[in-house]
C-alpha cells in the first residue's frame, strides 16, 4: 500500500493508506481500491501522488445538453500521470444530498473529454453503477476521472418551447405591476389629507406587491452563485410571504366592515396589523436562515425537451428557495391557507352584498345593479388574491399561461 503525504485545499486526505475511507468537509466520500497502484508500483519506485479535487464551478463542465448536476458538485481523482481504467475493484464515490431529493431520478456519471474543438465534452455513465440510499448516492466506477451525479427532470416539467413566452409574460407583467403599484401608493398617500385612516391599512398591500415584483425581476436578472443571491432569495421569499399576509389582512378587514359591522373596535388596530403583516414574514425568513443558510440561493428551474436522447434539458435560474420542504410549507402551504381564508371571506361578503341588494333594489334598476355587484365581486376576487388558486391546479399549457398573465399583473 502506498503512503500519501499530500494535503489538498479542497479535499483533506485524512488517511495514510489507499483503501481507507477518505472523507472531506463537504460530506462526500471517496474510497480507492489497492488495485489502483499495482501497475504504477511495478513501473516506478518513487512516491506516487493521488490527486483529489472538489469542484462547485459548473462552467468548466458544461455539455451540449446543459445537464443538471446534484448540488453542482464534482469530484475528481487522478493518480499522477497514469490513465486508470478497467478496474476489477471499483472506486467508490459517495455524494450526500437532502432527504427532499430522495425520489428524484439520479445517475452517476463521469466527464468524457470531447474529441474535437466543437465539443468540450459530455457526461457519460459507462463503467459506473448507481446505488441509491436515503441521503446518499453511491457511485461505483472502474476508472479515475471527474465524477458527478446527474439529475433527471420529472415528466411534469415545463416544455422547453414555453420558456421564452412564459419568461416574457412574467417580466412584462411584473414590470407593469411595479408601475401600477407605485401609482396606487401615490394615490393612497394623496388621500391621507382626508379625514380617513383607511389609507394607512390599504397602502401596505400595494407596498408588498411592489417589493415582490421588483425583487422577482432582480432575482431573475442577477441570478448567480454567492451571498448576494442568498440575500436576494431570502428577501424575495419575505416579499411573497408579506404579500400573502396582507391579502389575508385585507380579507379580515373587509369581514369586519361588511359582515361583522358592530363591536369591531380593536385597540392599536393598525399597529397590530403591521406587526403581523411585516413581522411574521420577517420572523419566518430569519429562522430559516439561522437553521440552514443554504435554504436560499441559486435555484435552477428545469425544462423538458422533445429530444428522446437527452436525459437532461435546458434550464433557467433565479435566486430562490432550494429546499423543497420549505417551498411546500412556506410557499404552497401558506399560500393555500391564505387563499382558502379569503375565499371564505369572499363568499360571506358576496352574500351580504346580494342580501342588501335584494331588499333595496327596485325592479327597474335591478339589471344594472346586479351587473355592478358582479363587477364589485370580481374586483374583490382579484384584490384578495384568490386568482392564485390556479397554482394548485394543473391543466397543462392553459394553466401555465393563465397563472403567469393574471398573477404577474396583480397590483394594477
Amino acid at each position: 500500500l502506498l503512503p500519501l503525504g499530500v494535503d489538498f485545499k479542497f479535499l483533506p486526505i485524512l488517511s495514510a493508506r489507499i483503501g481507507d475511507l477518505l472523507v472531506f468537509t463537504f460530506g462526500h466520500e471517496m474510497q480507492f481500491p489497492a488495485e489502483l497502484v499495482k501497475r504504477p508500483c511495478v513501473e516506478t519506485s518513487r512516491k506516487i501522488k493521488l490527486i483529489c479535487i472538489y469542484f462547485t464551478i459548473t462552467g468548466l463542465f458544461k455539455d451540449a445538453k446543459n445537464s443538471i448536476l446534484l448540488n453542482n458538485n464534482i469530484l475528481g481523482a487522478r493518480l499522477d500521470n497514469y490513465s486508470i481504467s478497467g478496474l476489477k475493484d471499483m472506486v467508490n464515490i459517495s455524494f450526500r444530498h437532502s432527504p427532499d431529493l430522495e425520489k428524484t431520478d439520479m445517475t452517476c456519471v463521469f466527464w468524457k473529454e470531447g474529441e474535437g474543438k466543437q465539443s468540450s465534452g459530455s457526461w457519460e455513465s459507462d463503467g459506473c453503477q448507481t446505488i441509491r440510499e436515503k441521503t446518499w448516492v453511491r457511485c461505483r466506477c472502474n476508472h479515475l476521472t471527474y465524477f458527478a451525479v446527474l439529475m433527471k427532470i420529472s415528466s411534469a416539467a415545463i416544455d422547453e418551447k414555453l420558456l421564452a413566452p412564459l419568461t416574457y409574460i412574467s417580466i412584462v407583467g411584473c414590470s407593469i405591476s411595479v408601475v401600477a403599484s407605485l401609482f396606487t401608493i401615490l394615490l393612497l398617500l394623496r388621500s391621507r389629507k382626508e379625514d380617513n385612516c383607511l389609507w394607512q391599512i390599504h397602502i401596505n398591500l400595494p407596498g408588498s406587491v411592489l417589493l415582490l415584483n421588483g425583487t422577482f425581476l432582480l432575482a431573475v436578472a442577477l441570478a448567480s452563485e454567492g451571498p448576494g443571491c442568498v440575500a436576494l432569495a431570502s428577501f424575495l421569499h419575505f416579499s411573497l410571504l408579506s404579500c400573502l399576509t396582507w391579502m389575508a389582512i385585507e380579507g379580515f378587514h373587509l369581514y369586519r366592515l361588511l359582515v361583522r359591522v358592530y363591536n369591531i373596535y380593536i385597540r392599536h388596530y393598525l399597529l397590530k396589523l403591521c406587526a403581523f403583516g411585516w413581522g411574521f414574514p420577517s420572523l419566518v425568513v430569519l429562522c430559516l436562515l439561522l437553521i440552514d443558510r443554504t435554504t436560499y440561493g441559486y435555484h435552477e428551474i428545469k425544462f423538458s425537451t422533445r429530444n428522446p436522447n437527452a436525459t437532461i434539458s435546458n434550464s433557467s435560474a433565479l435566486c430562490w428557495i432550494n429546499s423543497q420542504m420549505v417551498q411546500n410549507v412556506f410557499v404552497l402551504g401558506y399560500g393555500g391557507v391564505t387563499i382558502l381564508f379569503n375565499l371564505v371571506i369572499l363568499i360571506l361578503v358576496a352574500r351580504v352584498i346580494w342580501g342588501l341588494r335584494a331588499k333595496n333594489c327596485q325592479q327597474r334598476t335591478q339589471g344594472p345593479m346586479v351587473f355592478r355587484d358582479m363587477l364589485i365581486i370580481l374586483g374583490l376576487t382579484v384584490l384578495l388574491g384568490t386568482t392564485w388558486i390556479l397554482a394548485f391546479f394543473y391543466f397543462k399549457v392553459v394553466q401555465e399561461f393563465l397563472f403567469s398573465i393574471i398573477n404577474s399583473l396583480y397590483g394594477q
